[in-house]
């Protein structure tokens, strides 16, 4: 008996001792509650908390999901819809997360629920199955109002599935179906009016061509008509200068001796009527004097 005391209190010191230390982790926090006060949030490190006076609870604040499990929700158009989200989370004030609410995964998760029905209620299927994104930014607001009062920060919500009924379903197929061929009516056509303008494009092109083809013809033949023109008249006038010289250097016995040439040549002719110059009596005295001079020379 005189050694059991001892070893007692040694055994509570130790007990005492391992209850009141506590190493915190980075990603934890302690919110610490002594005699049902709060008395502060502790950590990380080592944290000691008094045994039988303190009550810690611990809080997790690094990013959570909660899987929101498939509701059922009607849509404005009343069209019954099943969904299924994640909403991502993480909490910021480890005190409000304990002190103001039981358990706040639980509550989140009916506020979700609770969320989507409304916002869903207000949107056509349509628009639903168009815009996810305008969704899950509508879900992250409205959850994080309500949950920033539990010390909570909802970081991003994402839908999953959205599951219409059967015959919405069949019906949406058959509306793809039509979509489908009416784009590819609608590309045809497109296709067709493309060619017939790029046809006509062509044609107007090598009209174009054509045209210029005949005009640079056109202009090439009346520019070698031009210089045809111009050379046969630089022949004229150069045929012109030479009978011009060449006349200059006749004298009179050669006039004469062409105006015999002449008359003999109509006296050998089978016509029986003959023109004769006036000129031919003051040109056969003329050839009669040269005659005389030539006789006078020669005695």
């Amino acid at each position: 008996m005189e050694f059991g005391l001892p070893i007692l209190l040694i055994i509570l010191a130790v007990y005492f001792l391992l209850t009141a230390i506590r190493i915190v982790p980075e990603y934890e926090r302690l919110v610490v509650l002594a005699l049902g006060r709060y008395a502060g949030t502790r950590g990380p490190g080592i944290t000691f908390i008094i045994p039988l006076v303190e009550i810690a609870k611990k809080v997790d604040l690094r990013e959570r999901f909660l899987e929101i499990p498939s509701q059922s929700a009607i849509s404005r158009d009343n069209v019954p819809i099943n969904i299924d989200f994640l909403v991502y989370y993480r909490v910021v004030d480890p005190k409000l997360s304990i002190l103001t609410i039981d358990d706040v995964v639980r509550a989140s998760l009916n506020i979700a629920a609770t969320t989507l029905r409304a916002v869903i209620g207000d949107i056509d299927l349509d628009d639903v199955l168009a815009k996810r994104e305008t969704i899950n930014d509508t879900l992250r607001i409205k959850l994080d109002e309500v949950t920033e009062r539990w010390g909570l920060k909802v970081t991003r919500v994402e839908i999953r599935e959205v599951d219409p009924p059967a015959e919405v379903q069949e019906a949406m197929n058959r509306q793809m179906s039509a979509e489908r061929a009416r784009r590819a009516t609608v590309t045809e056509a497109e296709g067709t009016r493309q060619a017939a303008i790029m046809v006509a494009e062509g044609e107007k092109q090598a009209a174009i061509l054509r045209a210029e083809g005949q005009k640079q013809s056109s202009i090439l033949q009346a520019e070698g008509e031009r210089l045809s023109q111009e050379l046969r008249a630089q022949g004229y006038s150069a045929g012109l200068k030479a009978l011009e010289e060449q006349a200059r250097t006749l004298d009179e016995k050669t006039m004469m001796l062409q105006y015999l040439e002449t008359l003999r040549a109509m006296g050998s002719s089978a016509s029986t009527k003959f023109i004769v110059p006036m000129e031919v009596t003051g040109l056969m005295q003329r050839l009669g004097n040269v005659i005389d001079g030539k006789n006078g020379n020669s005695q």
